[in-house]
């Protein structure tokens, strides 16, 4: 056991000063620190001093001119990248950490995530400083989406080039972002539809309660030209200052009090604003909760000399809570829906409060902040698809990974950080891409190969690309005397650009892959997670093993020719196994990989008829 033991220290020993040698190598190529001084070429900041004219009645900056600073910050990135004029398309949920007080600095940051067709994905992040103290702060991040116009027609955008391990990782979870996007108004349907909403009433203050139609609101705004840009489109960054008045507003009028905005919902803007419209803002809380409320904004545009009827701009929902002397919230009185339009919008708050819940702890949260099985069931089925194959698309933009060791054709990758050990295996396979995407991502078929699944049930096809498995998986030695189970989502997408691939510029070690050419080019991926399911709970001849985050990622290596990478980051049942591999004491993951790259050429023309369904 002493020998097994140093061999295993030696093998780690080595990890560690191969990661060494890397550092010295990457400084060596890099002598003059050009990369330490590398900046985004789209990336915008702005500082902003907040004076007595930007804040509200406590002194606090006021939430409305942080949000116009925002979105314009946002869109000079946009047309910096984009080379023409932008208009704001979407904006995804924001939560506010932190107030900011008079005297005190607001610092903005956006730069361009991803550019698709003609819209494209920036970051913003908010920050501030106190300039007596020193101290700065998190405000808030944001994601907006921004269409690049020109003549009012739409522009083909330039693709992105991440170098950094930020900018690939904000690029690859982008697409992921994107469709979760496009699915949010048929996710709130459905979970309207197959979901039973309940109210709270034992948390609420029943003795108090407030009409809703005594909270609505309506205001009208002219547009001028200091409202838009160079292009006469109204900026969108007013726009939502404008709702944000209005909301609190409404917010004051169900409990006599000034509130506190907390949270701004995903909204998109449905159509251009122009100077010269009258954009006419409605506002009414649509449910309050123990703590909170949920106030709706519905902003119209119209022009009395052109138009009969006024246009839908966009609606948003914001999320108020109000504050006791000691900074904590009150409890609010309960609300009284009215009408059956007035019972939709009180029905849809509960939902949507649901929805804020599974994006804050399951999207937005990291990794270890999160349960490793988190329940699954419909209303949240969009966002833990979307951590499952962000999670490994994270983990591959990693640019710490160790070469440990190469056999016959072969690689072994490893990664350490604070929590995890994870590896990668790496090989090329003689086979088409398509075929090995859609022979790798159905587990039904994962037993023909590896050995660690010994049995696979089908529980559930969620959709096209999502499913849930029960697999079986045999004893893997050591102190373990009862298989394990689990029950896992595997979640697989192909490239969203159709594998084009673009420029890379830099010799940076790249978790996304590079062509010999010097072409990036986005992989195909199946993710694997754990997820709980009350149809599958544990059983007491298995024991219940957790997946964090695994799968499979393949780039297309020329005609006929495949890499196929799988990753994995090591559970503590996990680890002793994963080492010892690692420390060359077993070539288990070396027998896996080849009966892999078996597997695929032996069914390489049982899918052809199949590829035409992909």
């Amino acid at each position: 056991m002493q020998n097994i033991g140093t061999q295993i220290r030696r093998g780690l020993t080595s990890i560690f000063s191969s990661r060494a040698s890397r550092k010295q190598a990457g400084r060596a190529q890099d002598p003059a620190g050009t990369m330490e001084t590398y900046r985004n070429p789209t990336e915008v900041q702005m500082s902003q001093l907040v004076l007595l004219c930007h804040t509200n009645h406590r002194g606090e900056l006021s939430v409305g001119q942080l949000l116009k600073w925002i979105d314009i910050t946002a869109c000079l990135s946009a047309e910096r990248h984009a080379g023409c004029s932008c208009v704001t398309a979407s904006v995804d949920d924001i939560y506010f950490e932190h107030t900011i007080r008079t005297g005190q600095v607001v610092n903005i940051k956006a730069k361009v995530n991803r550019a698709f067709n003609s819209s494209m994905e920036v970051g913003i992040q908010v920050t501030s400083e106190d300039l007596c103290t020193e101290t700065q702060w998190s405000v808030c991040k944001a994601l907006a989406t921004f269409v690049a116009q020109r003549d009012s027609s739409k522009v083909k955008l330039k693709q992105i080039l991440p170098l950094t391990e930020e900018e690939k990782v904000e690029y690859s979870v982008a697409a992921e972002r994107r469709r979760m996007r496009l699915v949010y108004t048929e996710t709130i349907r459905d979970l309207l539809t197959k979901s039973i909403i309940q109210d709270d009433l034992e948390s609420r203050d029943c003795s108090r309660m407030v009409p809703a139609e005594k909270t609505r609101v309506e205001s009208v705004e002219l547009v001028l030209p200091p409202h838009a840009n160079h292009q006469g489109n109204t900026f969108g960054g007013q726009i939502m200052a404008w709702m944000e008045n209005v909301a609190t507003i409404a917010a004051s009028r169900l409990c006599p009090a000034h509130p506190t905005l907390k949270t701004i919902e995903m909204f998109q803007f449905r159509g251009p604003s122009k100077v010269g419209d009258r954009l006419v803002l409605k506002a009414i809380v649509n449910n309050a909760f123990k703590n909170s409320m949920e106030v709706g904004v519905c902003v119209e545009a119209y022009r009395p000399e052109m138009e009969s009827s006024p246009r839908h701009l966009n609606s948003a929902f914001m999320t108020f809570v109000v504050l006791d002397g000691d900074d904590q919230p009150i409890t609010l009185p309960w609300i009284q829906p009215q009408g059956k339009e007035g019972e939709r919008r009180y029905r849809e708050a509960s939902a949507r409060k649901k929805m804020r819940l599974d994006r804050k702890y399951i999207v937005s949260c990291k990794q270890t902040e999160v349960p490793l099985s988190v329940p699954w069931d419909p209303s949240n089925q969009v966002y833990l698809s979307y951590n499952n194959v962000s999670s490994l698309k994270m983990l591959m933009a990693r640019d710490a990974w160790v070469l440990t060791s190469e056999i016959n054709k072969i690689k072994l990758y490893t990664l350490e950080d604070d929590k995890f050990l994870s590896f990668h295996m790496e090989m090329t396979v003689h086979t088409d891409t398509t075929q090995a995407f859609l022979l790798l991502s159905d587990l039904g078929r994962r037993p023909e190969w590896d050995k660690h699944y010994q049995r696979v049930e089908l529980v559930q096809q969620v959709d096209e690309d999502d499913a849930i498995y029960h697999v079986i998986s045999p004893v893997l030695g050591g102190a373990e005397s009862k298989p394990q189970d689990f029950v896992i989502l595997a979640s697989r997408r192909k490239p969203c650009d159709g594998g084009e691939s673009g420029s890379w510029e830099s010799a940076q070690v790249a978790p996304v892959d590079v062509s010999p050419a010097g072409h990036w080019r986005e992989p195909y991926v199946i993710a694997l997670r754990s997820v709980t399911l009350p149809t599958y709970p544990e059983m007491p001849e298995y024991t219940r093993g957790e997946n964090l985050c695994s799968g499979f990622c393949l780039w297309r290596e020329g005609d006929q020719q495949t890499k196929v990478s799988y990753y994995n980051q090591a559970t503590t049942s996990f680890l002793n196994y994963v080492t010892t591999n690692v420390a060359g004491l077993s070539s288990e993951f070396i027998t896996t990989c080849k009966a892999c790259e078996q597997f695929l050429l032996d069914n390489k023309s049982e899918l052809a008829l199949s590829l035409q369904n992909l």
